[in-house]
């Protein structure tokens, strides 16, 4: 059954400036610029005044009104970023072989070595705007830090799928780089 008219309200915190063209969506804020582009999806984004945006589906079904919430939500992300940012932390595992982690290339790309005794050594360049150091508090922790939500889990889940055991027992060989802790910036005016 369709719906005819279905929308959603989304609140613009002050500080924050939202441009539409296109259903291409440009979130502008005191960390920085962040844009989307939502063309694949079928509704209106309107921007009522500077303190709301209207998103709405016509006529449509179960799953293209689902849309109307996922999208409100992706561009709520954006804003967290621009006047927030976000934060993983990820903790090294290991039993035997003490795993090294080298931040190179101006804080842009990790070289994980000796995982597992192995020689190799791995690379994992972060995504656009990801910045990654080390923890001054925790042995055996890095940061990862960025202002989209997207770029910045990724780049998480690109060093951990990095480490991931092969050929081997994974119930007993546990050893990698895992996310510990993930969420928005901590920063000296939230606390």
């Amino acid at each position: 059954m369709k719906d005819i008219y279905k929308e959603e309200i989304l609140a613009i915190p002050e500080g924050v400036k939202i441009e539409v063209k296109a259903r291409q969506v440009t979130v502008t804020g005191p960390r920085g610029t962040l844009n989307k582009n939502f063309r694949h999806v079928e509704m209106d984004i309107v921007k009522l005044d500077t303190a709301r945006l209207r998103l709405v589906v016509w006529h449509g079904k179960r799953k293209h009104v689902a849309c109307l919430r996922t999208i409100r939500s992706l561009i709520n992300n954006m804003i967290i970023g621009v006047t927030k940012g976000y934060e993983y932390k990820m903790r090294f595992v290991y039993a035997h072989f003490p795993i090294n982690v080298i931040i190179a290339d101006d804080e842009k790309s990790v070289e994980i070595r000796n995982f597992l005794g192995q020689k190799i050594v791995m690379k994992v360049p972060m995504l656009e705007g990801v910045t990654i150091f080390h923890s001054k508090d925790q042995k055996d922790e890095i940061t990862l830090i960025g202002n989209d939500l997207g770029n910045v889990s990724q780049s998480a889940a690109n060093i951990q799928q990095a480490t991931t055991v092969r050929n081997k027992d994974i119930r007993k060989f546990l050893d990698g780089i895992y996310v510990s802790q993930k969420g928005e910036l901590k920063g000296a005016d939230d606390e």
